[in-house]
């Protein structure tokens, strides 16, 4: 992990369009496109089995766009915009749904939300300092990882079969884990950011 986010301004990249159309930025669009459908499929006719599966398929298409992104050289601006943008929205709409369903308690949703919203406060004071935004780092993506295999294990907890008393141990470990390692990396792009804003301050006074 880097000490400070790099400075926003970067050298001419190609238009957002050209970037749109590689394979990892048009499955990190798909990812997002799902969001909606995901909510409604467990909000609506809450058929959590399609619901699961569009999980599964997020968080296999996390793991492989980055993975196409380095073999076919498509690394770009907008897919590392786009990558942590549809994690923080799978993860707030499972949240939000789970507590309109009451499969987690208030205080689980509400210390994950408080998280996305100081990092969000994070990015808009890095933003206004002429920052871009933290690098993703490791620990996010294992909180991120552990979620994901957290969210349709409990969805499986729901009810008394053999299948929901198997899957419920597992769910909330990986749920504990995911959500400490959640909040700890919101932690950590605090620090970033403090660090950032430190590094321009010193320069300006030494300016």
């Amino acid at each position: 992990m880097s000490d400070a986010p790099e400075p926003a301004g970067a050298p001419e990249s190609p238009s957002l369009a050209r970037q749109a159309l590689t394979v990892p930025n048009l499955l990190s669009i798909l990812r997002l496109a799902l969001v909606p459908v995901f909510l409604w499929l467990l909000l609506g006719p809450e058929e959590d089995g399609w619901a699961v599966a569009i999980l599964v398929f997020a968080g296999v298409s996390d793991w492989l766009d980055g993975k196409l992104a380095r073999w076919l050289n498509q690394m770009s601006r907008l897919g590392q915009l786009l990558d942590p943008a549809a994690d923080r929205l799978y993860i707030a709409a499972t949240l939000l749904a789970f507590l309109v369903r009451e499969i987690v308690p208030w205080w689980v949703v509400a210390a994950l939300i408080g998280r996305e919203l100081v990092v969000g406060v994070c990015l808009l004071v890095l933003r206004r300092n002429d920052y871009g935004p933290p690098e993703v780092t490791y620990i996010g993506k294992a909180a991120t990882f552990n979620l994901m295999y957290a969210f349709p294990l409990l969805l499986l907890t729901q009810g008394g079969s053999a299948v929901a008393e198997l899957a419920r141990p597992v769910a909330y470990a990986f749920t504990i884990w995911g959500g400490a390692l959640y909040l700890w990396s919101g932690a950590l792009y605090v620090l970033q950011t403090v660090r950032a804003i430190a590094l321009r301050r010193g320069a300006e006074i030494v300016g």
